[in-house]
Order: C-alpha cells, then sequence, then structure tokens
C-alpha cells in the first residue's frame, strides 16, 4: 500500500513540482536540473531527496554524476494523471520556460555527441575494438540471432554500417539510420552495391520506419550515447512486428569515468534490471542475455521479443 501523506508533502512546493515534470521527459542528472532551474546544485539536491524519500523518484550514481529518473510507476502514475488532470493541458508559465531550457540541455548533449562522431567518425571501427574483441562480439550476435532469414532489419546508430555489413544480407531489406551524415558517407562507402540496404539520416527517438514494419533492430554500442535509453527502447519496439527482435549491445556496468568526458559516452553501461525494465515498459519479453568478458570493458548482449514470454537464458562467456 502507497502512504499519500509523504507524497503530497513532497509535491507541496514549486520546485519539486517542475522537478517532477522534467523527470517526466526525461532522466536528468542533478548538474542539468540545476541549470534548467536556476538554481543551485545543493539546493536542487535537497528537493530530490525529498522527491526520492517519497518514492516519486530515484537516484542513480555513474562515476561523479547523479542521475534522477522518476519513481515506480505506482507511485507516480496517480499522481501525473491528477496533474494533467488539474492543467487541462495548460502550462504555466515556469513549465514553459523549464522545456525551453531543457531542450538546451537535450541540445548540449547532442552537441557534445555529434561533435565526437564527426571528429572521430574515421576511426569509429578502431575505437571500439579498443574497447573489448569485436570480432568475438560479432561471432555472439551471429549465434544470438540464429541462422533463420531476418526478414525486415533497422540498424539503430549504424555509424560505419558494421552491423549492415554483417547481416543485411539474410534480410529482405535492411535500413541504416545515423545523425550524423559523416558516418553516413562512410557507411555509404562501406556498403556500395548493397542493393537491399538503405541508409538514412534519423534520430534513434524518431525513426523513419512505421510502426510495425521491422522483424530485426539492432542498437550496437549505440545506447550509451543516449540522453534517454528507454525512449530509444521504445521507439525502436514501436517499428517491430509482434514477434519482432530486438538485439542491445553495450557495456556492463563499469566506473571508467574518463569515457564520459573524452568519448561522449552518456552512460557508463546498463544493468540487466535497467535494459529488462525499458524493455518491458516498451512491451518486449526479455529472451537471452550474454556476458562477454576478456576486454577492457565487458560487453552486453539483450535479445528481446516484441510480445512474447521471455525465457531468460542467461551465459556468460
Amino acid at each position: 500500500m502507497v502512504d499519500p501523506l509523504p507524497i503530497f508533502s513532497a509535491l507541496g512546493d514549486a520546485t519539486r513540482l517542475r522537478i517532477l515534470a522534467l523527470l517526466r521527459r526525461m532522466e536528468l542528472s542533478v548538474g542539468e536540473l540545476a541549470q534548467v532551474l536556476g538554481q543551485s546544485q545543493p539546493r536542487v539536491s535537497r528537493h530530490v531527496k525529498i522527491l526520492c524519500d517519497a518514492g516519486l523518484a530515484e537516484r542513480r550514481k555513474e562515476g561523479s554524476w547523479v542521475f534522477v529518473a522518476l519513481g515506480s510507476a505506482e507511485v507516480v502514475a496517480p499522481i501525473a494523471a491528477a496533474l494533467d488532470g488539474w492543467a487541462h493541458g495548460q502550462a504555466d508559465h515556469w513549465a514553459v520556460a523549464d522545456i525551453a531550457r531543457l531542450a538546451a540541455v537535450r541540445a548540449d548533449r547532442a552537441a557534445a555527441a555529434t561533435a565526437w562522431f564527426e571528429t572521430h567518425a574515421g576511426e569509429w571501427d578502431a575505437i571500439r575494438s579498443l574497447h573489448v574483441a569485436e570480432a568475438q562480439v560479432e561471432a555472439a550476435m551471429a549465434e544470438v540471432l540464429g541462422p533463420a532469414p531476418i526478414g525486415t532489419l533497422i540498424d539503430i546508430g549504424t555509424g560505419t554500417g558494421r552491423m549492415l555489413e554483417l547481416f543485411a544480407g539474410r534480410a529482405d531489406a535492411a535500413l541504416g539510420i545515423d545523425r550524423s551524415s559523416e558516418m553516413l558517407r562512410l557507411a555509404r562507402a562501406k556498403l556500395a552495391g548493397s542493393a537491399n540496404t538503405e541508409l538514412r539520416q534519423a534520430d534513434l527517438y524518431a525513426l523513419p520506419m512505421t510502426d510495425g514494419a521491422a522483424d530485426l533492430a539492432i542498437i550496437h554500442h549505440v545506447l550509451h550515447f543516449a540522453a534517454a535509453p528507454g525512449a530509444a527502447i521504445a521507439e525502436a519496439a514501436r517499428v517491430l512486428a509482434p514477434g519482432g527482435r530486438l538485439l542491445i549491445v553495450d557495456f556492463a556496468p563499469h566506473d571508467r569515468e574518463e569515457l564520459r568526458a573524452r568519448d561522449a559516452h552518456v552512460r557508463l553501461g546498463f544493468a540487466d534490471a535497467q535494459i529488462e525494465g525499458w524493455a518491458e515498459a516498451a512491451g518486449l519479453r526479455m529472451m537471452r542475455v550474454e556476458t562477454l568478458g576478456g576486454g577492457e570493458l565487458t560487453v552486453k548482449l539483450w535479445l528481446a521479443r516484441k510480445g512474447a514470454a521471455g525465457l531468460h537464458e542467461v551465459k556468460a562467456a
């Protein structure tokens, strides 16, 4: 049973209401919240603690950063519905200003990632191989996906097109999307002559594909650059047909803080529970989890299926 008293007590402050509204849009670091709200980090941290104590928010520490997300749906959903009902679709002046400043935070994140990609596009495949043996990862991906024909494939954040190079030959049609025009230029050079493959500049939060059009979506070493990983997974799930699969390849949690500053990593890896939670929220069921050690960072493979019962077959290598 949820005790309403601490919830309403926590919401009895304008700043905390603003924080809750921002977290409904995306997970933010304490520093980013302070930037949007125009308040000091210590003050924002006190407000965040009150929201967390009431179950309305959750904190997650990654290196020197602290990220804040919404609390459990059991606590947040009734409050969100009430706030929406009381607002009658009208945002107050604080909300309008906060949304504008939040857009600036998104732009800062995107600019940092884009600048890194544009600078390192020619080295992208080599940089990935430094983190873990890429051949081992690719072999594990092929084994997890199995030998059957793929149907329609979308590679989300295709980079230089390596995933399309590996798997498009088994697909009836393949689409690779990336935000970086320089990455796509390199991918086009690599994939010249692939008649069933299309490359498009697009955002992983707004895929250029209709609902249910894909049979397989791949997010390979991309999610740790995403400001809102849950939203990226939900968008991938949207384009999957019933029974379609999503394969996510990324790092397990780590403490390599320099990757955030040097390589524009927004996330320092992901726990199984995080990925599974986002997948389930998007209507996906986790089918298989693989752990690949042996590199500087541990690589994880998560395979989920749309609208299927979970198997939870977990292996370690």
